[in-house]
C-alpha cells in the first residue's frame, strides 16, 4: 500500500507531469532540429565535398557472394560514412542547443535584472534586490563604527 501512495504522490505533485512534457518538447525540438540540419546545413557542406554522400561510404570487407543453390551471402562492411555522418549530425545538433540555451539565459537574465527598466522585473527579484540593498547599506554603517 506504501509504494501506491508514494506513486500517486509523485504523481500529482507534479514530477510525472513535468517529466512528460520535457520529453514531448524534447521531442518536437529534435525534429526542429534534424531538419535544420538536412535541409539547411547538409546542403552547403555538400556542394563543399563536391556531392560526396557520407551515409553510403563502407570498407567493404567481404562482397555477396552467390551459393550454388542461387541464394547471396551478405556483404560484410564497416560503415565509417554513416559514422561521420552521424558524428557531423551530432556536433551540429550540440552547437544549435547551445546557441539556443544561451539566448534563452541571456533574456532570462535581463528579465532578472532589476536595473533594467526596459523589462518588467517580477517582484521576487525586486525584493530580493531590495533586501540585498538594504544589507549592504547595513553593512556600510557597521563597518564605519
Amino acid at each position: 500500500m506504501g509504494i501506491l501512495k508514494e506513486f500517486k504522490e509523485f504523481a500529482v505533485k507534479g514530477n510525472m507531469i513535468d517529466m512528460a512534457v520535457g520529453i514531448i518538447i524534447g521531442t518536437a525540438f529534435n525534429n526542429v532540429v534534424k531538419t535544420m540540419v538536412d535541409k539547411v546545413v547538409m546542403p552547403p557542406l555538400t556542394i563543399l565535398t563536391n556531392g560526396i554522400n557520407f551515409a553510403d561510404r563502407k570498407w567493404v570487407i567481404r562482397e555477396a557472394v552467390a551459393g550454388m543453390e542461387g541464394d547471396f551471402g551478405n556483404e560484410i562492411a564497416i560503415g565509417y560514412g554513416e559514422l561521420i555522418q552521424v558524428t557531423i549530425d551530432f556536433l551540429i545538433i550540440g552547437f544549435t542547443v547551445f546557441v539556443v540555451i544561451k539566448l534563452m539565459n541571456s533574456l532570462r537574465n535581463k528579465a532578472q535584472d532589476p536595473k533594467d527598466t526596459e523589462e518588467v522585473t517580477p517582484k521576487d527579484i525586486e525584493l530580493l534586490n531590495d533586501l540585498k540593498e538594504l544589507m549592504q547599506e547595513q553593512n556600510r554603517i557597521l563597518s564605519k563604527k
